[in-house]
């Protein structure tokens, strides 16, 4: 199969859906790589190093697009990319359809095939969402730490406090890959961190993480009382292929502390605060009744070269499989795909888009 690997064109996304070696992989197995020229700079991949495992370079999107059969790419196409899709494309991509109707619309009147890396699920599992939740887990306190700054617009706490100050409090919704990154993270600095998730095998793991981690069920008095309290509020809700449920309403964000911080990593479906929008690196802040609200939706573009090996690793054996001789019928695949023949296939995404 030929297969294309564009260059990013979201507002400082650096990541690149593979990196050298996993490309030579993916030769060595018979099939054909184009990569656009640039396309793994910012993660610190230059184009020789793909032409030294026998990659081609192409000089342009529109060169890649058409030379390609399947697209690899991080994040879902935007508009100026539309035109370059077509029929006979399998785009293989993150797509948060559920959140996104133009794109949907777009893509299905494409007629072409699209799966999406965050509904490819395994054993249960989601298995390409989620080392870009470990690290947007972990990004969320490292971001909220520094956005608690007073320059920033925070509170002007530091979260782990020291002796004769108070420990910040930290307030994470869910208890998943990216909320339990979190968690550990925030627990490690010292803050005092509150976590709520439905289920208590989930509640279990969070309290072992250490005396300062509060475990509770996700019921909304709890979630309120704790939201009140909040120096950070951490989102970390999914629900595979759907729009988040909304946790927090915006009458719950008029009662936070002013300065608090809101970091909504579920902001890709919809995000699980209600005053949350999406936002870019360029612009990745805004403040709405004194709570400073970070909604960037590529987080993990922040560390393009942590994140394009993590991504790399977990994507090769799918690539291979999407690629093989009935790829898309492979069960783990077919669960990802969200666009075929005009038509949303996918059932969550279906339902979310309808309602």
């Amino acid at each position: 199969m030929r297969i294309g690997i564009p260059k990013e064109v979201k507002v400082r996304e650096g990541r690149v859906a593979l990196i050298p070696p996993a490309v030579a992989e993916l030769i060595l197995h018979g099939h054909e790589v184009s990569i656009q020229s640039g396309a793994g700079v910012a993660s610190g991949y230059p184009d020789e190093d793909y032409k030294h495992v026998g990659a081609q370079i192409l000089p342009d999107a529109a060169a890649l697009y058409g030379r390609a059969q399947m697209l690899l790419k991080v994040k879902e196409p935007i508009a100026s990319e539309y035109n370059l899709l077509r029929k006979d494309h399998i785009l293989f991509s993150y797509l948060h359809l559920a959140a996104t109707p133009k794109l949907a619309q777009a893509l299905k009147d494409k007629g072409l095939t699209a799966v999406a890396f965050e509904t490819v699920e395994a054993g249960g599992k989601l298995p390409l969402l989620a080392p870009m939740s470990d690290i947007a887990g972990r990004l969320s306190v490292h971001i909220g730490t520094t956005l608690l700054h007073s320059h920033a617009g925070g509170r002007g706490v530091m979260l782990g406090g020291l002796p004769s100050t108070e420990r910040g409090h930290v307030v994470i919704l869910g208890a998943g890959v990216a909320g339990g990154n979190a968690a550990a993270v925030a627990a490690a600095l010292g803050a005092q961190v509150t976590v709520f998730a439905p289920h208590r095998e989930a509640l279990e793991r969070m309290h072992a993480l250490g005396p300062n981690v509060t475990a509770l069920p996700s019921y909304a008095p709890l979630i309120a009382e704790a939201v009140y309290s909040a120096d950070l509020l951490i989102g970390a809700v999914l629900i595979p292929g759907a729009k988040s449920p909304k946790l927090v309403t915006a009458e719950m964000v008029r009662k936070m502390k002013p300065g608090s911080v809101i970091i909504d990593i579920s902001v890709d479906q919809g995000g699980c605060i209600e005053t949350i929008r999406p936002t870019d690196y360029e612009h990745p802040t805004y403040i709405q009744d004194g709570v400073v609200h970070f909604g960037v939706t590529n987080m993990p573009g922040a560390v393009p070269r942590t994140a394009s090996q993590a991504l790399s690793t977990v994507l090769t054996p799918y690539v291979l499989k999407l690629a093989a001789d009935g790829g898309l019928n492979d069960p783990a695949i077919a669960r990802g795909v969200n666009v075929a023949g005009g038509k949303i296939v996918h059932p969550a995404v279906a339902t979310a888009l309808a309602n």
